[in-house]
């Protein structure tokens, strides 16, 4: 089944006493300003390390992952509940195939979506893919073309792999400042923000789900700088939640697009006043002038003056 029944969260009791303490102060949190939902998809290409990202979130290994295998052909939605909060995450297949966007992908996503609210979006990419490319603008505006610009006022940059060795002459600071501002430039274009647009600020998240991730004395996973990524993950996406944005609803009119016949609509009256003040109009206008200038034959003429004496 592509959907799963919300389960306990038990697998929150498998992190470390440290990032559960910062995990449960995070939805206690999201409980106090009145959110008990939370449903954030997942989304990017293909072996970026979504569905390993659905796991460490959740604790659980929910989503099988697979290096000798392609991923699952159509969507996954993992719920779990814990002190009358509800957690649901989307994991989704990537979005290319063949060098290019996968439409049907992207139609069995937005089918499944039906009816569901996105709060937070999940943009899944490596941390040690060294360049940006014209697939990945092709991928971003595939995306916000399916769910319009706003998804990306929910939206966030998680770049996986995150426990890497930089290339020479760059530090590990450096590398993630250039590697995250040539990704979010392309995000920014493809969701069509401005870059002085404050709203439009999109958080870029490491992460690094291999087992043979560094810890630090209170056993938390962490990334070469010492931030604990599990904890500052979920704070990011309370952050997000809290931003005063809306989440995006996946209505069955987001699903099929703009009715072509209700295009225009609008004008139609605008268009016909112009029609009759300015062509119409004027063409009367044409005929009575040529009517009055017009130089009768001299039999009409005779004709009238005949008539005109009988009288």
């Amino acid at each position: 089944m592509a959907t799963q029944l919300a389960r306990e969260w038990t697998g929150i009791q498998q992190f470390p006493p440290a990032t559960q303490t910062k995990m449960l102060e995070l939805l206690g949190k999201l409980k106090q300003e009145n959110v008990n939902m939370l449903t954030i998809l997942v989304m990017g290409k293909g072996g970026v390390g979504k569905s390993s990202t659905v796991n460490s979130i959740v604790g659980e290994r929910v989503v099988a992952v697979s290096a000798f295998q392609s991923e699952g052909p159509r969507p996954v939605m993992v719920s779990r509940t814990r002190s009358g909060f509800t957690l649901n995450i989307i994991d989704t297949p990537g979005l290319v195939e063949g060098g290019y966007v996968n439409d049907q992908a992207l139609e069995i996503i937005k089918r499944f979506l039906l009816n569901k609210t996105i709060d937070v979006l999940l943009y899944v990419d490596r941390l040690d893919a060294y360049r940006v490319d014209n697939l990945d603008r092709q991928v971003i505006r595939a995306i916000t073309d399916s769910f319009g610009k706003d998804i990306w006022r929910r939206g966030m940059v998680v770049l996986t792999h995150a426990q890497l060795s930089p290339p020479d002459c760059l530090s590990y600071e450096d590398f993630f400042c250039r590697r995250s501002d040539a990704l979010l430039k392309v995000v920014r274009q493809g969701a069509r923000m401005k870059k002085q647009d404050k709203q439009g600020s999109i958080p870029v998240v490491l992460v690094e789900n291999s087992g043979r991730c560094n810890k630090n004395d209170s056993d938390e996973k962490i990334l070469p700088d010492g931030t604990a990524w599990i904890p500052n993950l979920v704070k990011t996406i309370a952050d997000v939640v809290s931003n005063g944005s809306k989440g995006i609803l996946v209505d069955k009119k987001l699903i099929e697009g703009p009715n072509p016949n209700e295009r225009g609509k609008l004008f139609i009256p605008f268009i016909l006043a112009f029609q009759y003040f300015f062509v119409v109009k004027q063409i009367q206008w044409w005929i009575k002038d040529d009517i009055a200038k017009e130089v009768k034959p001299a039999w009409e003429q005779r004709d009238t003056v005949t008539s005109s004496r009988r009288f």
